[in-house]
């Protein structure tokens, strides 16, 4: 006599698969992908389930995170207009579309902009280069001219330093994977995707750029988390613990560092003001004593603009 079989546990309202029929079922969502590891071969502990919509009624990009789940929704306009290469290039969240798997195209526009990116001819791809690097360029000289030379002190120091981080990593590490049609990932585990697609091709960009971070493993990592304590970085924290817990340490030292210069910009703008233990406590997320600051953090910055332009 066989057993009755149990019947499958009931999907919970929040679970990715029902978020994936909800939005698809939206008279409202006309294109539905999924992005991220979650779900492929590459997922881990970490991995959020995310879901890109387009969707009509809504004016600006929007992010929701609920139960764990995230949906970033775009206006169904952007939908036709990313469609074409020069609209998309200065709007669209190019790594994202590129790399977001689809799940509900039927018009095939979603479809039609993944095929623009995906076959960017050498030229195409040059060209959207050299206007990054522009960019850095500026951006650089703006923070040198705001953040150095005679009478400026330690908050400057710190503030260029964040400059110089972002930078690098909003502007020139994209323009790094431009000699690969290659996209950046958007995980915590940043670093070490870095370090997997470019590292080996491109040694002294990739240096460069973890020069900047001052990365110190597990130790780093360690310090860094307990850091956060009474900071207003919880959900921060929480992301961070899991990608130590799984070994990508140099992944949670990197969110950090960069969510604390985010979230505490006006703190860095007023760190004389600040107290010793607020002070302790942001300099040893930002790295303050084994990372570069001021002039020599734009200089690395410089460094790895030349190495990104040379390909090296």
């Amino acid at each position: 006599m066989t057993r009755p079989t149990a019947p499958p546990p009931a999907e919970r309202p929040g679970s990715p698969d029902r978020v994936a029929e909800r939005l698809v079922a939206d008279r409202k969502v006309r294109a539905v992908a999924q992005a991220g590891s979650y779900g492929t071969d590459e997922q881990w502990a970490g991995s959020v389930p995310t879901f890109v919509a387009f969707e009509r009624g809504i004016l600006s990009p929007q992010t929701d995170t609920r139960a764990g789940v995230t949906v970033m929704r775009f206006p169904f306009e952007a939908l036709d207009a990313w469609k074409d290469w020069d609209t998309a290039k200065e709007a669209a969240p190019l790594a994202l579309l590129a790399t977001s798997r689809v799940l509900y195209d039927p018009t095939g526009a979603f479809g039609r902009i993944q095929r623009t990116l995906w076959h960017l001819n050498p030229a195409q791809l040059a060209a959207y280069r050299a206007e990054l690097l522009n960019a850095a360029r500026a951006q650089l000289a703006a923070s040198r001219q705001a953040h150095t030379g005679p009478g400026h002190g330690a908050q400057e120091q710190l503030l260029a330093l964040a400059d110089a981080r972002l930078v690098a990593l909003e502007t020139l590490y994209p323009a790094l994977l431009t000699h690969l049609h290659g996209w950046p990932e958007f995980e915590i585990r940043l670093p070490h995707a870095w370090r997997a697609a470019a590292g080996l091709r491109y040694p002294k960009a990739v240096y460069h750029l973890e020069n900047l971070y001052a990365f110190g493993g597990q130790d780093e990592a360690r310090r860094v988390l307990l850091a956060t304590r009474g900071l207003g970085l919880v959900e921060q924290e929480r992301r961070a613990r899991a990608a130590y817990q799984a070994g990508y340490y140099d992944g949670a030292v990197r969110l950090l560092r960069d969510e604390a210069a985010r979230t505490h910009r006006a703190d860095l703008a007023r760190w004389s003001h600040l107290s010793s233990a607020r002070r302790e406590k942001l300099g040893t997320l930002l790295g303050v004593t084994r990372a570069p600051l001021g002039p020599a953090a734009l200089n690395i910055t410089e460094e790895l603009l030349e190495a990104v332009q040379e390909g090296e």
